[in-house]
C-alpha cells in the first residue's frame, strides 16, 4: 500500500498498475491524479458522503473499494458504555476536532446521550499535549465515563489515550479491537482485519485482469466486541454476564 496523500502525480508517473489508497485523503489525491489506473481504497468513513464515490453500487470505471462504519456505531458504543457503567451521569467524548468526521460524530454522540438521558463533555484533542488536557479537563467536569472517538490521530496516541484512562480510572469504550488488547477496558467496531482482506481480494482480482466497475464498493458488516476483564478488575468494575456473554473476546 502506497500513501497517496504525499505525491499522487509520481505514483502516476511511474506507471504502476494499481494504487491501493488509504486514508480519504489518499483516496481523495488519487482519485484527482489519474482516471485510468485502478483504485481501491480502503475508507473508515462514508466513501459517498467523502466524495470518493457517487455511488457504493457504482463506484466508477477505474475505482472500487471496502469500507466500514465509524461514526454510525457510536449510538451503541454509548449504549455498551452506559450499560457497563449504569450510574455514569456525565459522559465525556474524546474526538479530534480538525477530523472531517468530527462534526458529525458530535451530533450522533450528542443524540444517543440525549436518548439516555446522560450529560455530554466533548473533549477536542488535536495534539499529544491535548490529549492531557483533555483528561485533566475530564476530572473537573467530573465525567465517569469515556468513549474514544476515531480519526488516525487518536488511534496514533492509542498507548497514550490508554494510561491516561487507567491512570485516572476512567472506564472507556474504544472503535478498534487494538484499544482493548492493548489494555483498553472494552472496544466495538468493525472487524478492520476483514476489511483489508476484502480489499486484497478486489486487489488481487484487477491483476487478474477484473475491472474496477464491475466491482460494487462494500462495506463491511462484521462486528467485534471485546472485553479487557484484567482491566476491568483494575478499575473494580463488575462486568455484568449478559455483556461478556455477547463479547466476542473476553481477554482475562
Amino acid at each position: 500500500m502506497i500513501d497517496c496523500r504525499r505525491s499522487p502525480p509520481d505514483l502516476v508517473g511511474r506507471r504502476v498498475v494499481m494504487i491501493v489508497a488509504y486514508p480519504d485523503a489518499a483516496a481523495l489525491a488519487a482519485k484527482a491524479a489519474t482516471t485510468t489506473i485502478p483504485i481501491v481504497f480502503l475508507s473508515g468513513s462514508d466513501p459517498v458522503r467523502a466524495g470518493i464515490v457517487p455511488s457504493l453500487n457504482r463506484p466508477g470505471e477505474s475505482i472500487t473499494g471496502v469500507s466500514w462504519f465509524g461514526v454510525e456505531l457510536v449510538p451503541k458504543q454509548l449504549s455498551l458504555l452506559h450499560e457497563l457503567v449504569p450510574d455514569a451521569a456525565v459522559i465525556a467524548l474524546l474526538a479530534d476536532l480538525n477530523a472531517p468526521e468530527t462534526p458529525r460524530l458530535v451530533s450522533e454522540v450528542q443524540a444517543a446521550a440525549g436518548t439516555l438521558r446522560l450529560q455530554l463533555v466533548v473533549l477536542d484533542a488535536r495534539t499529544a499535549s491535548d490529549i492531557d488536557m483533555a483528561f485533566a479537563s475530564l476530572v473537573r467536569e467530573r465525567a465517569s465515563a469515556l468513549l474514544v472517538g476515531a480519526g488516525a490521530f487518536l488511534v496514533s496516541r492509542r498507548d497514550q489515550i490508554i494510561a491516561l484512562a487507567v491512570r485516572h480510572a476512567i472506564p472507556a469504550i474504544y472503535g478498534f479491537r487494538e484499544y482493548s488488547a492493548d489494555g483498553g477496558l472494552v472496544s466495538y467496531g468493525n472487524d478492520i482485519g476483514d476489511a483489508f482482506r476484502r480489499a486484497g481480494v478486489y486487489a488481487g482480482r484487477i491483476l487478474k485482469g477484473d475491472k474496477p466497475a464491475d466491482l460494487p464498493g462494500e462495506r463491511t458488516t462484521k462486528f467485534e466486541l471485546v472485553i479487557n476483564l484484567k482491566t476491568a478488575k483494575g478499575l473494580g468494575l463488575t462486568v455484568p454476564p449478559a455483556l461478556i456473554a455477547r463479547a466476542d473476546e473476553v481477554i482475562q
